[in-house]
Parts: C-alpha cells; sequence; structure tokens
C-alpha cells in the first residue's frame, strides 16, 4: 500500500547543508509526546529542517488537561483547589529544570505568571458570574499556556512563541467551532509581518470568539487547531506526532493482529474518525482536506516508524477494507406501522423530531417495504428519542397506523470502512461471514451509496468478538487457525516437531497460518496469547504450574480474533474423547488419533455426529486406523461417488502384522513376542496387543464410517492371549508366554497343510458381521505379501469386486501417525480456504490483489 502523494521525509536529524525540501511544515505533538522532560527536550530531533516555516503546535503536558478540569470543578463546588493547583505547578517547574537551571529565570517566571493568572481565575469563578465561560476556557486551555513555554526553551534559540487566542477567531454552533478564515488569516498575517518568525512555538486547543473572549476548540481540539494552522499557514505539510505508530486498522488493545496502515484517504480517515477511531478528532481533517494537505501520524517515541499517510486519495491496497472501528453505548429506536408505508414525510417527521430534541443520529436503516424505519442513538439519548418520535406520530399511534416505538439497548455500531470497498464485490458478504463464524447476530444494517462504510449494530456483549472475526476475515488469511495440542507423548512429540519444521513455510508458501497457542498434558497445560514455538512447546509445558482444565484449554484457543480454532489431540483418554461434542457444537475442529471417540460408546459417537452438523466443526480421525495411511479417506472416497461396500480384510496392527510376517515355526511364537518387546514394537505389556482390542477398535472406526452403526461389543474378538494369563501379573505373564506356542504352532501346521499362512485379520462382511483374529489365508492372499511392520487395508466393493482396492504401507510409529494427523490439520486448513471465496472482485472484473499488485 502506497500513498497518492510523494511521502514526507522519515529522518529525524537535519541534513547538513539541504535546501528546504518545503515552504512550510506543521508539526503537532500531542500530550504524550510531551509527558516529561525528556520527551519535550526530544522535540528538536524530532523537527527537521525540511521547510523554511516551521510552526510547532502542542498539546498540554499529558494528563494537565484533565488536571485542569478537576481543578475548575473544585472551584465551583467551593472545594479546596490550592493542593492539586500547586502539585500542578511543581510538576510544571521541575520539568523547567531541565530547560533552564536558574529558577529564577525567564522561563521560571513565566511558568509562575501563567500559574498567578490560573490562581486568579480559579478564584474568580464565584466573583464574575457574567464571564464564566471565559474564565472557564483559561482555566481549560491553560495547560497549553504551559507546555507551549517549555517547548519553546528545549527547542532553542530563534524559536517564538505564538499564543493562538492572538489569531484564532471561532464562532461555537450546532457542528461545534466554525473558523472565521478571513479574520484569521488578517491576523496571522498581522503577526508575522511583525514578529517576522519562521520558527514558532503555537498553543493548541484555544483561541476567541469574535468578541475577543477567551474560549477553546473543544476536547481533543489541538490536533484541530494544528490543521487550522497548516491551512493558515498554506503548509504543504502536516505531521502528528503521538504515541502510535500510525492509525491502525483496529483498537489494538481489542484486537491484537491490528496491523498500521501505511496510507489512507481523507474520506477514509473522516469515516473513522466519526465512528470513533481514537487517532483523529472529526473535525481536524476539514481544514487540511480543503488545501489537499497531506498529513502523516507519527510515533514520538519510535520516529523511525514510517508512520500513516492521509492525503487526498490512496492506492488500491490487498483488502478493500481500511479500518474498523466500534462505536459503544448506543440504542435503536425503531418506529414500526402498517400505516408508514407509501406515506411520504414520515422519515422527516421522525428525524425533524429528534433534532428538536437534540438527539444525535448514529446510523439509519428502513427496509424497502418502508413498514419500519430505525436509527441508531446513544443510549443516553434513547429515553428522549422515544418520548419525541411517540409525541410526533401521537396521532398516528392512536388511529393505529403506527404501532409505537421500540427501545432495543446495549448496543454498539460495528463500521468498516475503505475506499476499495466501492465497485468492489463480496465486502459484505465477507463481512457478515466473519460475524456468522464468531456467533453475532446483526441487529441492522446500513450502507451508504457511496459504498465506502457498511455499519451494523449488534449486541453490546459481542463488540471484541466481532471486531476480532471482522479484523480477521479482512486482514487475516482465511486459513488461520489457532491450534491447541493435548498429549505431548511419542505422537504428540512428533507432531510438534514437523509443525516446527513446516509451519513457517506453509505460512509463506500457502497462506496456511497455523498458530499454535495452548498445550496440554493431563496434569498441566500452558496458554499463550502469542503463537508459541513447536519446538520448545512441550519444554514450556514441563515448566508450568497451571493446572489443566479442559474448559479453559478449549476457550483459549476458541480466540475471538482469529477466525478458526482447532484441538489435535494425541492423547489416550477417554476424558477427552467426551469433550469433542462439546468442542465441535462451539465451531471448534478436532483432529486426533485417539480411538475412544471413533469406536466408544454409540450414543456419544451420535452426539459428536450431531455436534458437526450443529457448529460446523470438522472431526477428522485418519491416524486412528491406518496412523499415516489414507484408509478413511479411501473409503470415505469409495461411498461418497456413489460405490458400495461389500467387505474389508485388514491387517490392521503394525505389532501383530511384524509377529505373522515373522512366524514360519522355526523360532517359538513367545521368543518372537519377547523380540518385538524388546525392539519397542509392542506396548510395555504385549497382552495389549495381543487381545486384539486395538484392532477391533479401528473396525468398529472403518464400520461406523461404512455406515454401519456397529459397537465393540459387535465384534467378536479373539484374543491370542490365554484366559489363565489374562489377569496374571506383567512379570508372571512374561515368565508363562511359552504357553502360547503349543496352539499357535498347531494353527501353523494346519494352515500350511492347506497351502495358507497365517495371518491376524479385521474382517468386516457385507451383512456387517465384525470380526477379529487370528485368519489362514491362501498364498495369493495380498495379507500374504506385506512387509514386516506394514498395515493392509483391503476394500471389495461393487466397482473393486474382482480386483480389490488395497491400501498398504506403514502403519505404527510416531512419526508416521503425527504425518497423519498433521494430513488431516492441512486438510481442515485447505478447506477453510476454499470456504472463504475467491479475492474480491470489482466492477471491471479484476481482483483487489491484482490491482495492488499492479501499483
Amino acid at each position: 500500500m502506497s500513498s497518492a502523494v510523494a511521502p514526507l521525509p522519515h529522518s529525524v536529524a537535519p541534513v547538513a547543508d539541504a535546501p528546504p525540501a518545503l515552504t512550510c511544515h506543521v508539526h503537532k505533538f500531542g500530550g504524550t509526546s510531551l509527558a516529561d522532560a525528556a520527551c519535550i527536550a526530544a522535540l528538536a530531533a524530532l523537527v527537521p529542517a525540511d521547510a523554511r516555516v516551521r510552526p510547532v503546535v502542542v498539546s498540554a503536558m499529558s494528563g494537565t488537561t484533565n488536571a485542569l478540569v478537576a481543578l475548575a470543578d473544585a472551584a465551583l463546588a467551593l472545594d479546596d483547589w490550592k493542593p492539586a493547583w500547586d502539585a500542578l505547578r511543581q510538576r510544571h517547574l521541575a520539568t523547567a529544570d531541565a530547560f533552564e537551571h536558574e529558577v529564577d529565570g525567564a522561563l521560571h517566571r513565566a511558568l509562575e505568571d501563567e500559574f498567578a493568572a490560573l490562581a486568579h481565575d480559579l478564584q474568580g469563578l464565584h466573583e464574575d458570574v457574567t464571564d464564566r465561560d471565559a474564565r472557564l476556557a483559561r482555566i481549560h486551555g491553560c495547560g497549553e499556556q504551559l507546555s507551549s513555554r517549555l517547548a519553546q526553551a528545549a527547542l532553542g534559540p530563534g524559536w517564538q512563541r505564538l499564543d493562538a487566542r492572538e489569531v484564532l477567531v471561532v464562532e461555537h454552533g450546532e457542528m461545534g467551532a466554525v473558523v472565521d478564515w478571513d479574520a484569521s488569516r488578517a491576523r496571522l498575517a498581522s503577526w508575522r509581518l511583525a514578529n517576522g518568525a519562521r520558527d514558532v512555538v503555537i498553543t493548541g486547543f484555544v483561541a476567541r470568539d469574535g468578541n475577543g473572549r477567551d474560549t477553546t476548540l473543544g476536547r481533543n481540539g489541538s490536533d484541530y487547531s494544528a490543521a487550522i494552522f497548516a491551512n493558515l499557514f498554506d503548509a504543504q505539510a502536516l505531521t502528528i506526532w503521538t504515541d502510535v505508530d500510525g492509525v491502525l486498522s483496529a483498537d489494538p488493545r481489542l484486537v491484537p493482529d491490528a496491523v498500521c496502515l501505511q496510507a489512507m484517504s481523507y474520506a477514509e480517515a473522516c469515516e473513522l474518525a466519526y465512528f470513533g477511531a481514537s487517532v483523529l478528532h472529526p473535525q481536524t481533517l476539514a481544514p487540511v482536506q480543503a488545501r489537499g494537505i497531506p498529513v502523516r501520524i507519527r510515533n514520538s517515541r519510535n520516529p523511525s516508524a514510517a508512520g500513516t499517510t492521509i492525503a487526498p486519495a490512496a492506492a488500491a491496497a490487498a483488502s478493500p477494507v481500511k479500518g474498523l472501528s466500534l462505536v459503544r453505548d448506543v440504542a435503536v429506536l425503531e418506529l414500526v406501522g402498517n400505516g408508514l408505508v407509501g406515506v411520504p414525510g414520515t422519515a422527516e417527521r421522525m428525524f425533524a423530531a429528534l433534532h428538536a430534541a437534540g438527539v444525535s443520529v448514529t446510523m439509519i436503516s428502513q427496509g424497502s417495504s418502508e413498514h419500519s424505519i430505525c436509527c441508531v442513538v446513544q443510549a443516553s439519548q434513547v429515553e428522549r428519542g422515544r418520548a419525541a418520535i411517540v409525541a410526533a406520530f401521537a396521532d398516528a399511534i392512536a388511529q393505529g397506523q403506527a404501532q409505537g416505538v421500540t427501545v432495543t439497548g446495549e448496543l454498539c455500531v460495528l463500521a468498516a470502512v475503505g475506499d476499495g470497498m466501492v465497485g468492489t464485490q463480496g465486502v459484505a458478504a465477507r463481512l457478515f461471514a466473519g460475524l456468522a463464524q464468531a456467533h453475532v447476530n446483526i441487529r441492522a444494517i446500513a450502507q451508504g451509496a457511496g459504498e465506502r462504510n457498511i455499519s451494523v449494530a449488534i449486541a453490546q456483549a459481542d463488540a471484541t468478538r466481532a471486531l476480532r472475526a471482522a479484523h480477521a476475515a479482512f486482514w487475516l488469511s482465511p486459513q488461520t487457525v489457532s491450534v491447541g495440542v493435548i498429549g505431548p507423548g511419542n505422537v504428540g512429540r512428533a507432531l510438534l516437531a514437523q509443525l516446527a519444521e513446516v509451519v513457517p513455510a506453509l505460512r509463506e508458501r500457502a497462506g496456511v497460518d497455523l498458530r499454535l497457542r495452548a498445550i496440554a498434558s493431563s496434569r498441566r497445560m500452558h496458554l499463550d496469547d502469542a503463537p508459541l514455538d513447536p519446538a520448545h512447546a512441550a519444554a514450556m509445558l514441563d515448566a508450568t504450574a497451571q493446572a489443566c482444565d479442559l474448559d479453559a484449554f478449549a476457550a483459549h484457543v476458541r480466540a475471538s480474533h482469529l477466525p478458526h480454532a482447532l484441538i489435535v489431540d494425541c492423547s489416550a483418554s477417554d476424558a477427552v474423547a467426551a469433550k469433542y461434542p462439546e468442542w465441535l457444537a462451539a465451531g471448534i475442529h478436532v483432529v486426533t488419533p485417539n480411538k475412544h471417540a471413533g469406536s466408544g460408546m454409540w450414543a456419544r459417537y451420535a452426539a459428536i455426529r450431531e455436534a458437526q452438523r450443529a457448529g460446523g466443526g470438522r472431526f477428522l480421525y485418519e491416524a486412528t486406523v491406518g496412523a499415516g495411511l489414507p484408509v478413511i479417506q479411501t473409503l470415505r472416497g469409495l461411498l461418497d461417488t456413489g460405490d458400495t461396500l461389500h467387505g474389508i480384510d485388514g491387517m490392521l496392527s503394525g505389532t501383530l502384522a511384524w509377529l505373522f510376517n515373522r512366524y514360519d515355526g522355526r523360532q517359538p511364537f513367545s521368543d518372537l513376542v519377547r523380540e518385538a518387546r524388546a525392539l519397542g514394537y509392542t506396548e510395555p505389556d504385549p497382552r495389549d496387543d495381543l487381545s486384539g482390542l486395538d484392532v477391533a477398535r479401528k473396525l468398529v472406526i472403518l464400520a461406523r464410517e461404512a455406515g454401519r452403526t456397529l459397537s465393540l461389543e459387535d465384534v467378536a474378538v479373539e484374543s491370542l492371549v490365554p484366559e489363565a494369563l489374562r489377569e496374571v501379573s506383567l512379570d508372571t505373564f512374561l515368565d508363562r508366554l511359552h504357553e502360547l506356542d503349543a496352539p499357535m504352532q498347531a494353527r501353523l501346521d494346519a494352515a500350511r497343510a492347506d497351502g495358507h499362512a497365517l495371518r491376524h485379520l479385521a474382517r468386516l462382511q457385507g451383512d456387517g458381521r465384525a470380526s477379529v483374529g487370528v485368519v489362514a489365508l491362501p498364498a495369493e492372499h495380498p495379507c500374504c505379501h506385506t512387509r514386516l511392520t506394514d498395515n493392509l487395508v483391503q476394500f471389495r466393493t461393487a466397482r473393486y469386486a474382482d480386483n480389490p482396492l488395497v491400501v498398504q504401507g506403514p502403519g505404527a510409529g510416531p512419526e508416521v501417525t503425527a504425518a497423519g494427523v498433521f494430513a488431516d490439520v492441512l486438510t481442515i486448513a485447505h478447506a477453510l480456504g476454499k470456504q472463504a471465496g475467491l479475492p474480491f472482485l470489482r466492477h471491471d472484473g479484476r481482483s483487489a490483489h491484482a490491482l495492488d499488485s499492479a501499483t
């Protein structure tokens, strides 16, 4: 994004012997830029020698205006204001010590004079009530008198000081302070002729009216002062120094991902200022806009930042929306009635009544049916507004032509603003989709024909969530996902290692922005608003003392400022699986290798599927069956394309596949079990593998994926552990492991007599029967031709009847299982990107992204 005007200089120090580039460059420093002596001393470095005339407009020191208002309130209430007055005096005198070491010097004397005048005005608030408004204006504006003297001293010799009241003439009306340009310009010309000043410090905020009475420009009026003097001086540039890097896309206190805008147009800035953006006062831009003067917002505490340039026009940007803002504490007034349809003057009568009652309207919305008309007003004015409308339509209400006026309170207005919205398709759709994703209901909608602003009224309780969701819809990748990982065991740690290696490249190459923000074990959890480094996440979890709370974990992952949330459950916990329906119903996606959800109680499985439909969360579990093999994906593809399943044969345990691929009778079966345990192929207790229950769970998952209402108790499971050894200790079992040898040898001999081989097989038949156990298979069966630890699944379908479809490969191990989990995560992320739709299209058919790259 770039400005339509030449950028202003970024340097903070004068360039030796360089001729001034501009005739006049006005600088304005806000209260936070004048917070203390150090800040004031830095002014000289922030005002470059880039112009022949350098007016500097100053606000009061930070907190001073509030202190002065409090002093005036205390004086009016006849309270003792002198201690607070003296504290403010001591603060300014102490600041002056940094620029003038002699306490009786000119600077200190000038400050003492200002405080003496302030005390006189405070004392006089009750003595001369006819001049009270002017006295209050002098009291409220005293801070600028004080800061201007400090700034003049800090900027050094050659700088003069102008009290704006000497030249600036304004009148107050319904629209605020209105400048008398002719009188003000003439007075400034006279002042410059008499003083010949090129470098001048000017008081902001203060002015006089046409009768010479002191007044102010209202709260935040120093920005307005700066814009007025930029106009009066015929400046080529105005820089407003504040404590932020520029105009942000949203309030950073509410939206952590808010970005600093490089450039925006006057129109965009005016819209955002009206809707509460805090950087500029709504009136500020009118004086500079009249002369096309560019305004730069910069950070006095970070002068190396380029800031934001506000100019007549700004170049096209990737996002059509430039900024988002909130107006809080509003209410909707709605006039409803069948008798309003087609009646001329209805709107005029309603808004005339509100005007007469002094009620300001923030937003208007009316349907084309004319059955109702509503407007948004400040909550503090809603009862006055309701009464005014009821009075104006009393006759229509009495005659039944209008049903009355309803009030909906506790609302706020969210405004999306941008020149790029003009003529661009899909902006409203993106905004409304983002709000829907965040479960935010819209009460009223307004958009002007200029298409530069879309405003929606929403519940105030939804304000932050709505702002974050809307911001994510326009500024973040649609594939930005808040991620939480549960279970940093072997698979979990392997997944974290893969994330650490791949995520940066995914973000750069494919726009997939996976943000790991939470990690948990069965006992503790670590939550962070900033993305965690996956490479160090497990260590951070080990170092935390926060107890695991799955509800708090899920609430953190479901961050309202990020568009999507995903929990990866790498545990083997049934308690964690029990949370899936709740998470999915809340729109949190779930990826897992945990078999409990897919093979557990049917009621919970049904609840998971219903939660998916209700909440929109996706549930992927490819790694529950074949680790990294695309077993479920293949089955789903067959069924979704209309194929009919006739049966499934599967070697679904890498451990049992290794045992039966090795078992040829030359080595006792018990020796192979001990060897597999030593190699880490079995669980610590080999009975967990030999029981066949893990394989049965995988078969149940596949059967349910195929539409069968199968549960674990419906599977005929053959345990390879003799009944006498099932309840003994592990040591006893290992000592008696040889008891498996004779029965297994007999089965092997019988199979070989028929030319068959033994394999451990899970089988789902066409009639729904399911079994798990050792089976003798003919030599040509695919399961007889696998690598040692391969998993294999054979699908017999209507299309693959004579030559079944086979999926084969490594089906165990942390790395391949983690890869299967990661693949599911990416499947969801890519689907979210497709769901977000195409780039914004303008009426001319070009995308906003294409326009951005063209500039």
